[in-house]
């Protein structure tokens, strides 16, 4: 099974190839990817410097413009296309149909992937991607089993690639609508979920609160952990109580589970994180690379290395296990 890395900056890109990526994915440093945050992301010569860097030592650079063009601005996203054909990149990471259709008739030879915002998450809807537009590989959403993933994987064209680590994020199910709603900017559109500049925390004798746009997320005791107010990721009140309702706020982490998913027939393994630094990158790379190794021969992987780049230094299988069911 292929690695795939993420690189939010070049720095992180060089990190990621020298801990043993297959793949970096990367996009623009505008709205055209769902990690538009400052400071982040690459321009266009940063990009093309950094597939000729992967090109060199054997990798390959996946270009995600993977947000949803706003009708009055699509030249934005398809400018975005053609210079990541231009540079070289290896596999463009689309969701919007219209995107999607738009690269496969003006760049005919360049491999798309479907991005995990598009929710292709059965084969009927991969079918439709693979047959339409050509596409080569579907980013599968976090919301499948692995019993699923394998019966998709079994009917699809497809190859199929899957998260593995980091941010416990659906992209779907008017999730990233609600954040819409507290903040004005879509995580869908501009690619800005939960903006720094709409976060604010309160200390008490009680402990945090946490707020997202003037809402209140989430409060923590003194000693809890506060986590980043994500809307998906707050605390709900309802007729069963108060608790995670979407999910909780920490992260994926599905190491013990790289048989079954080999077994299932993924081609490639995702790791998520282009907001995270290079010391997040290289310890996260270097855990997958060894333990796709130890895979290989049969070995057992180090399943507690990964506990200080956890969100809330805690993980979960999330829906692989479904224990919400």
């Amino acid at each position: 099974m292929e690695l795939i890395c993420p690189a939010g900056t070049p720095a992180a890109l060089k990190s990621a190839i020298e801990a043993g990526a297959d793949a970096v994915y990367c996009g623009f440093n505008d709205e055209t990817n769902a990690r538009n945050f400052p400071g982040l992301n690459f321009s266009r010569d940063e990009l093309r410097k950094g597939i000729a860097l992967a090109h060199g030592r054997g990798a390959k650079i996946l270009v995600a413009i993977n947000t949803f063009p706003r009708a009055s601005a699509v030249d934005i996203w398809q400018r975005a296309v053609d210079d990541a054909v231009s540079a070289g990149a290896d596999a463009l990471i689309l969701a919007d149909i219209g995107l999607m259709d738009y690269a496969a008739r003006r760049h005919p030879n360049q491999r798309l992937h479907v991005s995990v915002q598009a929710a292709a998450a059965n084969p009927d809807a991969i079918a439709f991607y693979a047959e339409a537009f050509g596409a080569r590989r579907v980013v599968l959403p976090r919301v499948l089993s692995v019993p699923e993933i394998a019966e998709i994987t079994r009917e699809s064209v497809c190859e199929t690639e899957v998260f593995v680590f980091g941010g416990l994020c659906v992209m779907a199910e008017g999730r990233c609508s609600l954040s819409s709603y507290a903040t004005g900017k879509s995580p869908n559109m501009q690619g800005v979920c939960s903006p720094p500049s709409h976060v604010a925390y309160e200390q008490t004798a009680e402990g945090t609160t946490s707020r997202l746009g003037g809402f209140t997320i989430n409060r923590f005791g003194v000693s809890e952990p506060a986590g980043y107010p994500t809307l998906c990721k707050g605390r709900f009140s309802t007729a069963r109580g108060t608790g995670y309702i979407f999910e909780d706020p920490v992260s994926l982490d599905a190491t013990t589970l790289l048989k079954g998913l080999r077994d299932a027939g993924v081609t490639a393994l995702k790791i998520e994180g282009r907001q995270r630094g290079r010391a997040y990158v290289e310890s996260v790379v270097r855990h997958f690379r060894h333990a796709l190794a130890a895979l290989e021969s049969g070995r057992e992987a180090d399943i507690a290395s990964l506990k200080p780049f956890t969100e809330g230094q805690a993980s979960t299988l999330g829906a692989y296990r479904k224990t919400w069911r």
